[in-house]
């Protein structure tokens, strides 16, 4: 093996990534940015709470049921041509969703939108596990979601700024035209693993000899959909997602502006700087997490603790003084809020090392769904208390009882953190 071509795999592999990310910061975008220009929509098309809240979860649903055939297609197009496609698709949508005359195109934009960025992050966790170390997967991740936030740190105070600059027809046709660049460049400069470089693999760069669970034939896609689905260890990764992420996503990509602005009095243009705060705990908590997990080469432990941290923060935001904690400490709550939730990611990382090794796409894109079916019905459950109790209670009182359904959810889902399989950081499918 040449010394130079391994030096050449090594560099090549951060290029890839890096191209990759840039569309999963889109993604973020398009995740959160919908809270910022709730009164826009509102004002432009006169719809009511519940109405707001679907087109949020337009987004959701689509990203959620396009999980699996995200595995599918990671498995085996590639995320070369999967990620091409689907932020070509994101593009098109947000050009349609800026553009709308109408509700029903506005939905349709929404639609397409969460079709196209649904596809990115399999693909980019499948390449991680060609182009990168097992031992550093759920780093990787992290470091993943650390710039992928950069995105939903867009979707805060800078999208305010934009809004107000070109308004918000024009800025979601801008980010649709980027979208384009970042899709054709996907396509030039994105290859699926090294040896598609001529590159020698990571398996060949560290002299594994690979076990019999992974000379095994690998199994066909659809075998390996069902042996993802029927192995219990993928699950609890998928219900802590679920609780997890809905409700961080009700808070920063939905409602918490307006819960800033209507219990504290804040304007319009300083409330995101408070999400902004949860996104960038967020970002660094995945990060941070990740290395931690790796570090001590454990993933149940980091989850359990990370994890009641994140319930404890939650029940914070709905009992203290009566569901309006002091202004002076929402900063650093937020930010423990971002910061704990992330322990999903070490969720996807455990289901990639409970299956089999060949279908890391489709194993991840099961547990993925979670997050999205959480974060499409919890924001409307919220929209529905809005719609029925708003002329009956006031500000603080009402998104008392909204988020309280947020804990409850994560209170339930922090339950599953001790069904989770330890796997010391390595693949155990077989054992």
């Amino acid at each position: 093996m040449q010394q130079d071509n391994v030096k050449k795999m090594m560099s090549y592999r951060w290029v890839v990534w890096g191209v990759l990310v840039l569309s999963y910061i889109i993604v973020f975008f398009h995740r959160l940015s919908l809270g910022v220009v709730r009164q826009d929509l509102v004002d432009t098309f006169n719809i009511s709470s519940t109405t707001f809240a679907n087109i949020g979860s337009t987004y959701f649903y689509a990203y959620m049921v396009m999980q699996i055939p995200s595995g599918i297609l990671a498995d085996s197009l590639g995320a070369r041509k999967t990620v091409t496609m689907g932020t070509f698709m994101a593009a098109i949508g947000s050009i349609i969703f800026g553009l709308a005359p109408n509700l029903p195109l506005l939905f349709f934009g929404r639609l397409l939108v969460g079709i196209g960025v649904s596809v990115v992050f399999i693909a980019i966790l499948k390449t991680q596990s060609q182009w990168f170390r097992e031992r550093e997967f759920a780093t990787m991740t992290g470091l993943t979601s650390l710039v992928g936030n950069i995105g939903g740190m867009l979707a805060q105070t800078p999208l305010v700024i934009m809004v107000a600059y070109f308004t918000w027809r024009t800025t979601f046709v801008i980010f649709g035209v980027i979208s384009l660049g970042v899709a054709v460049l996907s396509y030039l400069v994105v290859r699926n693993s090294p040896a598609e470089m001529g590159f020698p693999t990571i398996q060949e760069i560290e002299g594994i000899k690979v076990e019999k669970t992974k000379t095994e034939a690998a199994p066909s896609l659809l075998e390996g959909l069902k042996r993802t689905l029927s192995n219990w260890r993928t699950w609890p990764g998928f219900f802590i997602f679920v609780g997890f992420y809905g409700p961080f996503v009700a808070m920063s990509g939905t409602w918490g502006q307006s819960y800033l602005m209507d219990v504290y009095g804040m304007a319009a243009e300083s409330a995101p700087n408070y999400l902004l705060i949860s996104v960038l705990g967020l970002a660094i908590g995945s990060i941070v997490l990740g290395k931690i997990s790796d570090s001590l080469r454990r993933r149940k432990l980091p989850m359990i603790v990370a994890g009641a941290v994140y319930v404890a923060s939650w029940a914070l935001i709905v009992l203290w003084n009566g569901g309006k904690p002091p202004v002076a400490v929402l900063y650093p709550l937020f930010f423990v809020l971002g910061f704990t939730c992330c322990i999903f990611l070490l969720g996807l990382a455990c289901a990639k090392e409970v299956n089999h090794p060949s279908i890391a796409g489709i194993s991840t894109s099961v547990v993925n769904i979670g997050g999205f079916l959480g974060s499409a019905i919890i924001p409307p459950i919220l929209g529905g208390v809005f719609d029925r109790y708003q002329n009956l209670m006031g500000a603080t009182e009402l998104y008392q009882r909204a988020f309280m359904y947020c804990l409850i959810a994560a209170a339930i889902s922090f339950m599953f953190t001790f069904l989770i399989k330890e796997t010391n950081c390595k693949n155990i499918y077989g054992k």
